[in-house]
Formats: C-alpha cells, structure tokens, sequence
C-alpha cells in the first residue's frame, strides 16, 4: 500500500480494452512528511478522488484486475481509500 497525492488526470486515446470505461489519474507517492518518493504512477480510481487529494493506492495488481474484470489487463495500481488526516 503507497501513500500517494493526485497530481493529474491521464487521457488516453487508445488503450487496453480492460482500461475503456475506466478513470484513470496520475498520482505522486510522497512519505508521511507530504515529499514525494519516487515517480509518478498511472492508477485506476473506481473512488472518484480529486486533484491534490491524498490517497492509498494497493499495487496488487490481481485487486486492480479483478475491478476491470480481465485477468490480462496491464492494470496494477488502484485507489482503494481518500486519506482524511495522516498522523504519524
């Protein structure tokens, strides 16, 4: 589980058939201090977050295939929660 915050939306005018429905935004992991660690990464948001927010993001990729239903979909991060408050 990463510790990310959303920084764009992606737009794709083609790609994989499992991915054609399905919101898929760019998010910066960052450590518990709010400064990012490491790149940028694509994920699926079945939760509707919104730019700037702080989410949890699963990088179990069987969990993100299951929600596209394609057991060969290239999907592997999803939102799974929208972080209220961190506390460390």
């Amino acid at each position: 589980m990463l510790l990310a915050r959303v920084v764009g939306n992606v737009v794709a005018t083609q790609k994989h058939k499992s991915l054609v429905g399905q919101r898929l935004i760019l998010c910066q992991p960052e450590g518990l201090d709010g400064k990012p660690a490491g790149a940028p990464l694509v994920a699926i948001d079945p939760l509707g977050a919104g730019m700037h927010q702080r989410v949890n993001l699963s990088s179990d990729g069987l969990t993100a295939r299951n929600i596209v239903n394609d057991p060969r979909s290239p999907a592997r991060y999803i939102i799974i929660g929208i972080v209220d408050e961190v506390t460390a």
